[in-house]
């Protein structure tokens, strides 16, 4: 398996990368209109992330099989679909965390390692950045890959999604120790 950043000619396949996974992977855990809801309204590309160089592509066998990434931006979650421009406004490292975001697996290739491969590439990188906290907005079947990082959740919420559906989720944070911190 190779990881590398993403680049714009990778957003077709992620385009359709990240509705199979979230279809596949999370039907344990959310009903069938949650999920629909979920890829429809908040799950897809933030493309600013492939623009930032903070987004990253794990490959195999000559297709992508696994994404995800980091911001130094203010937006929390969601693709492009989702998101406001006044949120994307850049992070003060000094003050803020940085976001792990939109981490995606093909459901064949689950349960190999890919999530922690693109985490461990996200903290060194935004260790780098000058960053000393991270936090993310977890789905469910992601919080057991956060938590394994250490990664602790300090609140759980619910997303409107419409018709009244909402999808549950969790904010989870981490310290991330600089150079020299012990």
């Amino acid at each position: 398996m190779l990881i590398r950043k993403a680049i714009a000619s990778d957003i077709p396949a992620l385009s359709r990368l990240i509705p199979e996974s979230a279809r596949a992977l999370s039907q344990s855990y959310y009903t069938p209109e949650q999920i629909e809801g979920a890829v429809t309204n908040i799950f897809g590309l933030d493309t600013m992330l492939i623009a930032d160089s903070t987004y990253y592509v794990v490959e195999a066998d000559g297709s992508i099989v696994g994404c995800g990434g980091w911001s130094k931006r203010k937006t929390l979650y969601g693709g492009d679909q989702a998101k406001s421009p006044e949120v994307d406004a850049l992070l003060d490292p000094e003050t803020e965390p940085a976001r792990i975001r939109a981490f995606f697996v093909h459901p064949d290739w689950g349960r190999r390692g890919i999530g922690s491969k693109i985490m461990t590439v996200c903290e060194t990188d935004a260790r780098q950045a000058g960053f000393t906290n991270i936090e993310l907005v977890a789905t469910l079947p992601g919080e057991p890959l956060y938590a394994a990082f250490g990664y602790v959740a300090i609140e759980r919420f619910e997303i409107p999604l419409p018709d009244g559906i909402t999808l549950p989720v969790a904010r989870m944070k981490k310290r991330i120790a600089q150079q020299g911190d012990d």
